[in-house]
């Protein structure tokens, strides 16, 4: 994603005066006679029942649009600017006062992301307007973040046509290449060969072969840091069969590959301190005569069977491989992301994604940089007892849960089999889609948790973090 309305330099741009809603009467006091009937006449109306992100163009005493005045909520964040671009005339405009950092950044990134479209197939012919950089907003995480969600939404968004096993891989090799990262990949019946039968085995009946996506990036003496991502790129649900409405959106199914991938931007345009590595199983889960089959029992890399209790459970089969070969390096912190569960989104709707956590402090970190960047997740327990939902009578485990309640736990419970005791891992169940649009979110793919993940990540492993200053001591 390329930045295109922002401007380097105020000349000729019209005020843009950002009030919050508790103020707007004190502003409104404060201005002009002639500002105040404006307002009156054209019937401007900035209160809570017309919701927060309202403005009003003014105009100057010749007639043209003199200056434009957006009320935000009183603790705003980036929607609240991110309806901006598309709602305002197509001109330049700058901010009348100077922002925190903190603040000038949610104002840049949110008027990036209300930018955003997906053009592959259709162009947009809608103007859109410019704003003059933020004095204190930071450019370069600003554009890194608006880059690394434009990638996963794009990755997502693209039809499965589009976007297969090989797409998703030359995306990511692509970026690894982008930023010097070195990249492999294991196809087809190598996988085999090389010990990762789940991948194998959920991808075989699709005419485009399965493959095992791995790149790695960073000194190698820094924390490990290891980015695992679900990439179904479609899932029919295999023998399994879903009905059609629920395979409607299963282009969405490699959202967890795609976040990884958007994140791992963000943190290697940060030239974070970390060895960073990205795992990603790219499977199309589909019907054909070699297709694995209900009760199949598998046996997995980390050396246990497992029964497959239901084909279209695939996504926890492949990220279990996946998660295997990260643990064996013994990282400082695994994260998997996955479109994993339905139950997850009864439980907690679209826009929230479930959070599964080895740690308490890791845990807590994420979900308060969920509160500091509007992007949050909410915590969900790995309830040991729920354990036995995962029994099966002829394999070590099942990868059906007995039972329809709990599926979510089952689920995370499950791939926690496949990283040993005492690791640092995450787990995060997510939508990764939007099916309604709002300003900045268009409906299609989306990244959500990428930016509270970079932001607790930066804080973990910026230069001042006690895992980097060990490991600089190590390297000396």
């Amino acid at each position: 994603m390329v930045l295109k309305n922002f401007a380097a330099k105020p000349a000729r741009a019209l005020p843009l005066e950002v009030v919050r809603l508790a103020d707007y009467p004190d502003w409104l006091s404060q201005q002009p006679a002639s500002t105040q009937r404006w307002l009156k006449a054209t019937l401007f109306q900035q209160g809570a029942d017309r919701g927060s992100g309202r403005h009003a163009l003014l105009p100057k005493a010749d007639g043209d649009l003199g200056s434009v005045v957006a009320v935000v909520d009183n603790q705003p964040d980036l929607w609240d600017f991110a309806r901006l671009p598309r709602a305002l005339p197509a001109r330049t405009y700058v901010l009348t006062a100077e922002y925190e950092a903190a603040l000038a950044d949610e104002v840049a990134l949110g008027w990036a992301l209300g930018t955003y479209h997906f053009a592959r197939y259709k162009s947009s012919n809608h103007a859109l307007a410019t704003l003059v950089w933020p004095r204190h907003a930071d450019r370069a995480r600003v554009s890194r973040l608006a880059e690394g969600i434009a990638l996963c939404r794009d990755l997502i968004t693209t039809p499965a046509s589009d976007m297969g096993p090989a797409e998703l891989a030359a995306a990511a090799k692509g970026l690894a290449q982008r930023h010097g990262g070195k990249f492999s990949v294991i196809v087809g019946d190598q996988l085999l060969k090389r010990n990762y039968p789940a991948v194998h085995a959920v991808g075989r009946a699709s005419a485009r072969a399965p493959r095992l996506i791995d790149f790695t990036w960073g000194n190698p003496r820094h924390p490990k840091l290891t980015l695992v991502g679900k990439g179904v790129c479609f899932d029919t649900g295999g023998l399994d069969l879903k009905p059609s409405a629920n395979m409607l959106l299963m282009k969405k199914d490699m959202g967890g590959a795609a976040t990884v991938l958007g994140l791992a931007h963000v943190l290697m345009s940060q030239k974070l301190p970390v060895r960073l590595r990205v795992l990603i199983p790219a499977v199309e889960n589909s019907v054909s005569s070699n297709a694995f089959r209900p009760l199949d029992v598998l046996s997995m890399r980390k050396g246990i069977t497992v029964e497959v209790g239901n084909t279209d459970a695939e996504g926890r089969l492949i990220l279990a491989d996946a998660l295997t070969e990260a643990d064996s390096e013994t990282p400082d912190l695994i994260i998997d992301i996955a479109t994993l569960t339905g139950a997850a989104r009864v439980a907690l709707g679209t826009k929230l994604p479930a959070l599964f956590c080895t740690s308490d402090d890791l845990a807590s970190a994420l979900l308060a940089a969920g509160e500091r960047t509007s992007d949050p997740f909410w915590r969900m327990p790995l309830y040991a007892p729920y354990k036995k939902m995962l029994t099966s009578t002829v394999a070590d485990l099942t990868n059906l849960p007995s039972g329809p309640y709990g599926g979510a736990i089952a689920a995370a419970l499950f791939l926690q089999h496949f990283v040993a005791r005492g690791t640092n891992w995450v787990h995060i169940d997510t939508m990764a889609y939007n099916q309604t649009a709002a300003p900045g979110r268009p409906v299609g793919g989306e990244a959500l948790g990428l930016r509270a993940l970079a932001d607790a990540l930066s804080q973990r492993y910026s230069n001042a973090s006690p895992r980097v200053r060990k490991a600089k001591r190590k390297q000396r």
